[in-house]
């Protein structure tokens, strides 16, 4: 076991009916880490010891449908509500009233809005990667669809069975392509652009599997692959049934339109991140002050990709450590 890795634990807890994989390490308040997709807990392992060291409580789950957590059958089980449910019911299942939330990628939405929805018991909120669009987290594939045409990843991930099959075919190389794909070392987004999936091409793109950068390595891509390997060719299903959730999201959380984050906020984005090119981005990451006016700091990372925490964890973790020390004390 890697140095970094040592002293975490693994354990399951049942929260709203689903078993859900933690890891966790240290003591003190605490802190919830969301990962995003394609990731599990894993994409948070540099993170874990620097945290626990500073005295708080680290947690990490695996969210619903991913890698070692249960993986619900029915793809309406994956609404925004039900993980924004399962954030507060492992904050109580762990026996606290409050925790610091922070997510990456799809985890920043459900930080977002479980913060939105909860301040009560959100007692600050962290988003890497993804800003708080809210109410709904992101933009529904009927607005989306008009912005970038039915091969946009997002609206292609909607067709049950395609990109699932495309993804579990070879887990190694998926995760090779994926995670060299948005990282900052890939040359093509020195400009940032929409991930258009190109018309008759796979997902993934053809030829061989890329080198990988220096801030990951074959034993982190085999931690990936062993642990999505639970889940056999649905392996990725129950991650697809979130984005097969963003049209229904968006109607069933249309009555909190307007609502903004209560509580402090810190965003860290890169800025060779994907989502930076996305329609309105900009405009809500220049108006954070005004959504979250409680924004601690909004931190823009040079020659950073997608993959904020893995790509400059040093820098993360300077920027989340800051922000916790701003924090009132915990109830």
């Amino acid at each position: 076991m890697a140095a970094e890795h040592a002293g975490i634990k693994h354990s399951s807890v049942e929260v709203n009916g689903v078993t859900l994989h933690i890891a966790e390490q240290g003591e003190g308040p605490l802190v919830v880490l969301l990962h995003g997709f394609p990731e599990s807990w894993y994409s948070w392992r540099h993170q874990f010891a620097p945290l626990a060291a500073a005295g708080y409580r680290v947690v990490a789950p695996d969210q619903r449908g991913y890698a070692r957590s249960e993986q619900p059958a029915d793809a309406d089980a994956y609404s925004l509500l039900h993980l924004t449910g399962d954030v507060i019911g492992l904050i109580h299942a762990l026996g606290e009233e409050q925790a610091v939330v922070v997510g990456h990628d799809w985890g920043a939405p459900v930080a977002w809005t479980t913060a939105m929805l909860r301040p009560d018991v959100v007692r600050a909120v962290a988003g890497l990667s993804v800003p708080p669009v809210l109410p709904a987290g992101m933009a529904p594939p009927s607005v989306t669809r008009q912005q970038y045409g039915d091969r946009y990843y997002q609206v292609y991930f909607q067709e049950p069975g395609v990109a699932d099959a495309e993804l579990a075919r070879d887990l190694a190389s998926t995760f090779r392509r994926m995670l060299f794909n948005g990282s900052g070392d890939n040359p093509a987004n020195t400009r940032p652009r929409p991930w258009i999936v190109p018309e008759g091409a796979s997902l993934l793109g053809a030829g061989p599997d890329p080198e990988l950068p220096g801030w990951l390595t074959a034993d982190d891509i085999d931690a990936f692959a062993d642990d999505y390997a639970r889940h056999g060719d649905r392996a990725f299903t129950g991650p697809l049934n979130w984005y097969r959730n963003i049209e229904r999201n968006n109607e069933l959380l249309r009555v909190f339109r307007g609502r903004g984050i209560d509580v402090p906020a810190l965003y860290v984005v890169g800025d060779r991140d994907m989502v930076t090119s996305l329609h309105g981005i900009d405009r809500v990451i220049d108006s954070l002050d005004t959504i979250a006016p409680k924004l601690h700091r909004s931190v823009t990372l040079p020659g950073c990709g997608h993959w904020t925490q893995q790509e400059r964890p040093e820098e993360v973790n300077a920027a989340l450590l800051d922000f916790l020390a701003h924090l009132p004390k915990a109830d």
